[in-house]
């Protein structure tokens, strides 16, 4: 792996945690993702089931981490199933992990070779009743291709149809939320190297230049710095393209006037950052640009005010977009009549901020937590208000990572990275 070894006392915490929150006389069972084929024999390259990795850091393809606290055997209680590696893989795969190897990582003493897993799984079943399967729970997950844990619940059920099926997905969309400091840390990681990165554009960028050399440099950075690349499929809209959304072909010329809007964030050690950075083409914002940019700054400073313990997301975002009509009016782009009529299911803000603007990020950019739940110390949010109007071609969004703290505001952990328009103006014509 690019990064550097993680304490195994992480996912010594993590499971902790989980299994605390396991009723008796139960199994819990995570599985390694698969390696996608693309055609031929080409595949895309190993990406770790989340799950699997927060609870024991393992980051290699056919892994199963088995958790049965109440097991007989004190060498069944958690165990850790990893590929048996030899010569012939070193050479032509690389190097794999060793038992050994597999203990240091996460800190589990059992560890056995996978082709021990179905005799041990029969010992252990006998004694629970309930078997917990990791199913993909969240809210905006396309579960379409069947994954490695998909096929292992289904053959799990026919072998096992007298146990209770329990979900793991509630407890880890609890633990995971709340952060650890180490995780936290590792987070900062990925923000400083996307911090490197956009300072690394900011002298780049000028007209004519193309939205994929952009993207380009920004890459550069991030492996430069141990990253696998961009935590999500990064954005680099200039103009009109800054009005899509989800705009990720990148293929554009950026011309004199255009304001870009970069969504973009560095992973390290499979945690994620996401920033949103709107730049002047020329270095320069015009008077009604800026008056855009400050207007979203201005939502985006207060709506952090609002990331504390106790609050529910859904009562937030009402409260930003109170503060968002309120700068739209400002702007002309609406107006009282507008607000008036407003259809209270879609208010009228939404014409020009249309999505939302946090949501949990970690281990995945789009992390998992509970929206039922209020906010909590260690949780960690983006904060991402955004104004695009389609007539003047023009779109910006601004956006950090935030640390809910125990009191006071929460921490930035991008505080680092250029926001204001005139520092931005400074650097890009320095």
């Amino acid at each position: 792996m690019k990064y550097e070894k993680i304490n195994n006392s992480l996912f010594i915490k993590n499971r902790a945690k989980f299994t605390a929150a396991m009723e008796p006389k139960s199994v819990a069972i995570f599985n390694s993702n698969d390696i996608y084929p693309v055609s031929a024999d080409s595949t895309m390259p190993f990406n770790q089931h989340r799950d699997i990795f927060y609870l024991s850091g393992v980051d290699q393809e056919e892994s199963i981490l088995v958790l049965f606290p109440d097991a007989f055997n004190e060498e069944h209680r958690e165990m850790l199933f990893v590929r048996e590696t030899n010569e012939h893989i070193a050479i032509w795969e690389g190097e794999k992990l060793t038992k050994e190897a597999a203990f240091e990582t996460s800190g589990i003493k059992n560890v056995y070779w996978l082709d021990q897993f179905d005799s041990i799984m029969k010992i252990i079943t006998a004694q629970a009743e309930n078997l917990y399967i990791n199913t993909n729970e969240h809210t905006r997950a396309d579960t379409t291709v069947e994954t490695r844990e998909d096929r292992f619940i289904k053959t799990l059920k026919v072998k096992y149809p007298a146990h209770n099926v329990k979900k793991s997905a509630p407890i880890l969309h609890r633990i995971r939320a709340v952060k650890e400091t180490t995780e936290i840390e590792l987070m900062q990681k990925a923000c400083n190297i996307t911090e490197k990165g956009i300072r690394r554009i900011l002298s780049f960028i000028e007209p004519g230049v193309m939205e994929y050399e952009i993207e380009a440099e920004l890459m550069h950075e991030f492996l430069w710095n141990r990253s696998k690349g961009f935590a999500y499929t990064p954005i680099v809209a200039s103009g009109k393209n800054a009005c899509v959304l989800h705009y990720i072909q990148n293929n554009n010329r950026c011309n004199d006037g255009d304001v870009i809007l970069l969504d973009v964030g560095a992973e390290y050690a499979n945690y994620a950052s996401d920033l949103s950075r709107s730049l002047p083409v020329n270095g320069r914002f015009t008077d009604r640009q800026k008056q855009v940019y400050n207007a979203v700054l201005r939502v985006k400073k207060a709506s952090e005010q609002l990331l504390v313990p106790g609050t529910f997301l859904g009562e937030y975002h009402k409260e930003v977009g109170k503060l968002m009509e309120s700068e739209l009016i400002g702007l002309g782009l609406l107006d009282k009549t507008d607000i008036k009529n407003q259809d209270p299911n879609w208010p009228a803000y939404k014409k020009y901020f249309m999505h939302g603007t946090s949501h949990f990020i970690g281990l995945d950019t789009h992390d998992v937590g509970l929206w039922t739940e209020p906010l909590k110390p260690g949780m960690v949010f983006t904060c991402e208000p955004g104004i695009y109007i389609q007539e003047e071609g023009l779109g910006i969004r601004l956006e950090d990572d935030l640390v809910v703290q125990a009191s006071g505001k929460p921490f930035n952990l991008m505080g680092n990275i250029p926001i204001e328009a005139d520092e931005i103006e400074g650097l890009m014509n320095a």
